[in-house]
């Protein structure tokens, strides 16, 4: 497209471009180095000479200039015109990205997917596996565009357009034993695949929002036009498929023939152009950080995008690590090298940033580079808090965040051992019911009178501390450890608790909360909260221009909480900040949070899901707490709900869910209807 020579004395840069930008009929547009918004006049000024080509009609654009300035001028005008034509191909690279979405959106109906890229997993989704099966990972397989086949099965009838009623959703046979998913709204019937692309929960269950669907069991949610996610858990979007309506009101469907046996799909991503020299640095390949790189080449960068991990895997399903630890890496990476190759996506591994200079845009990194940034977007995570206990620092005392971690307990376990856990977080509880049946004994120590009080209140607490009583799980509460004792090979033998009692140990897992990983910030010109953590706006914009924040490390607002800034732990909710700090960084269109957070864990194979954010002073309980089939509402002093708990109750967690992020609104007069205790899911929007 581009063609250049520079000569030392003076500048002459010719090239020849059709602009796709959107011009209007009738207005002179010139274009310097493809920059669409200067003036003749300015151009003359800043340039020297310019010369125009009439394209298009009465459209014009400036297709080069010739510098008769003296070399002192030069650099300086290279350095102008550099800019101007970066900033222009990424304007113009949105534009025909943007226009072939639209296009796919307006032929949805008669077309289904269109150009979609194919994603077929190595672990099929069961529908009989249960939640926590292993089912995120998969190998990516692009096809290029001469290679894949716009060639549809023969019409299938699943329904009459009267089996579904407006605003509803149905699951119906397909091909080869094969599901669909169909949805009306507005009249409009819409065919997407059954499940959810996270864990392979049936969608059909879920919940129907205006012009979503979302996953009953983790609240993920799928465009109903066009498949693809708009909320996580998960990374990749649905298949869709083509609808027709016969005369006589039965509905036939359609599906490439390729898409037959996917259950996911990969968004049109676009490719690394070495033309467009922007930089976007990516800190932190966990949740947040694999999403914001994909959503920038879904959006159109086509500019450098490098992602700095420390650790040594691709991006993977951190959520697993502390619930299983027979998992390989493998199995949990999201994608394969073959992916980020192909997309031009540099990946850093075992990388971390050390120091950043935010005037000079420079990020230092611990293998001795550094990296000069156009953008970057910074979500380092959390690292685990090790309280001041003597004895600490002894082998065998462990946290777990990484899947390091949970490969190094798997490493220090056997059917001898006597583990303790300290705390009674998610964390100390997932990893004490994935090893009670592999170990001599676990203890759980916790400070208060029950687990999970401050997320569930204490009469969820107390079911739950006889959950893990009746599952053998030795629970030690309103108590603490307050020495470490080691033997002579410096691993930990015993722990000495508040009371004075001790107990054998061999393993303690410390499960005592996180703190930012911002420390290397320090001196970078952001904001640090003295919790470490650093404010974001709307936008995840931090208070550098060019830097966004997101994920553990984000005070950001939350729109469920009235835009209220907090900082939140949630790997879904970290997910959602890539998201959006991808878009807002590349600044295609502006998007703010809409951030609704959405928590889920499994014990003893009972499903918890949590939903809302905020301080709460009494607790309703719906339905069987004694039978672990539930619903909480947490109701702060105003008799607003804040947040919502299930266990066993699905889909109401992300139906309150779905509620929130409409915008729309929980009190305690709309759980008083005892004729229907859910009346008030008619509050969601689905029009």
């Amino acid at each position: 497209m581009f063609s250049s020579d520079v000569i030392i004395t003076r500048i002459r840069v010719t090239f020849t471009a059709i602009s796709r930008a959107p011009f209007e009929c009738g207005v002179i547009n010139l274009v310097v180095a493809g920059f669409p918004h200067l003036s003749l006049s300015n151009a003359n000024a800043v340039f020297g000479r310019a010369r125009t080509l009439e394209v298009h009609g009465n459209r014009r654009q400036l297709v080069s200039f010739c510098s008769l300035a003296i070399p002192s001028r030069t650099p300086k005008i290279c350095a102008t015109f550099s800019r101007l034509r970066r900033h222009h191909f990424q304007k113009q690279q949105l534009f025909i990205h943007r226009q072939r979405q639209q296009e796919q959106q307006f032929n949805f109906t008669t077309m289904g997917s269109i150009n979609c890229k194919e994603y077929t997993t190595t672990n099929v989704v069961d529908s009989n596996k249960t939640e926590n099966g292993t089912t995120g990972s998969g190998s990516y397989h692009s096809t290029c565009e001469a290679e894949m086949s716009d060639k549809y099965t023969d019409p299938v009838i699943v329904c009459n357009e009267k089996d579904l009623p407006d605003h509803g959703m149905k699951q119906f046979d397909f091909i080869d034993n094969s599901k669909v998913l169909l949805i009306k709204q507005k009249g409009q019937l819409y065919a997407v695949g059954p499940k959810c692309t996270h864990y392979g929960a049936p969608l059909h269950t879920g919940v129907v929002g205006d012009g979503r669907v979302r996953c009953p069991w983790h609240g993920a949610c799928f465009s109903i036009k066009t498949g693809d996610i708009e909320d996580f858990p998960g990374l990749d979007s649905l298949p869709c498929y083509k609808v027709e309506i016969k005369k006589d009101g039965n509905v036939a469907v359609m599906a490439k023939e390729k898409d037959i046996a996917i259950v996911k799909r990969l968004k049109d991503m676009v490719k690394r152009d070495p033309d467009n020299c922007c930089t976007f640095v990516i800190l932190g390949g966990g949740p947040a950080g694999g999403v914001c790189v994909e959503t920038l080449r879904q959006q159109g960068f086509t500019g450098r995008i490098v992602m700095v991990s420390k650790e040594p895997y691709l991006p993977y399903d951190r959520v697993k690590v502390s619930k299983s630890f027979d998992a390989k890496i493998e199995a949990l990476q999201y994608r394969e090298v073959a992916f980020y190759d192909e997309y031009g996506i540099e990946t850093w591994l075992n990388v971390e940033a050390t120091k950043v200079c935010g005037d000079k845009k420079i990020v230092t990194l611990s293998n001795g580079m550094s990296i000069k940034y156009d953008k970057m977007f910074i979500a380092t995570g959390s690292a685990p808090t090790i309280p001041p206990i003597d004895g600490s620092n002894l082998k065998n005392v462990v946290t777990v965040r990484g899947y390091d971690d949970s490969q190094n307990i798997r490493a220090l376990v056997n059917e001898t051992s006597n583990v303790v856990c300290l705390g009674s977080s998610f964390i100390a509880l997932e990893v004490a019911q994935a090893l009670v049946k592999q170990v001599a004994s676990i203890t759980v120590v916790g400070r208060g009178a029950y687990p999970l009080s401050a997320s569930f209140g204490n009469e969820i607490g107390e079911r739950v501390l006889r959950l893990f009583i009746e599952n053998k799980v030795n629970m030690i509460m309103n108590s603490g450890i307050k020495e470490i004792l080691g033997n002579k090979d410096g691993e930990v033998e015993k722990v000495i608790l508040s009371d004075d009692t001790t107990l054998p140990c061999n393993l303690l897992v410390l499960g005592t909360g996180a703190k930012p990983n911002t420390k290397f910030l320090e001196g970078s010109g952001l904001k640090i909260n003295a919790d470490g953590s650093i404010n974001t706006d709307m936008y995840l914009k931090s208070s550098m221009e060019s830097i966004y924040v997101g994920g553990d490390i984000a005070n950001a607002p939350v729109y469920s909480s009235n835009n209220e800034l907090a900082a939140i732990g949630h790997y879904q909710l970290a997910q959602y900040h890539g998201r959006i700090a991808a878009i807002n960084m590349f600044e295609c269109r502006p998007e703010i949070l809409r951030a609704v957070p959405f928590f889920f864990t499994m014990l003893f194979g009972k499903g918890f899901r949590f939903a809302g954010h905020g301080d709460f002073s009494d607790v309703v309980i719906e339905g069987d707490l004694e039978g672990m089939k539930f619903v909480a509402y947490f109701i702060n002093n105003e008799d607003k709900v804040v947040s919502v708990a299930s266990c066993g109750r699905d889909p109401i967690v992300a139906q309150f869910a779905e509620l929130q992020s409409q915008g729309g609104t929980l009190t305690r007069k709309n759980l008083q209807d005892t004729s229907d205790p859910i009346a008030w899911t008619k509050l969601i929007k689905s029009n």
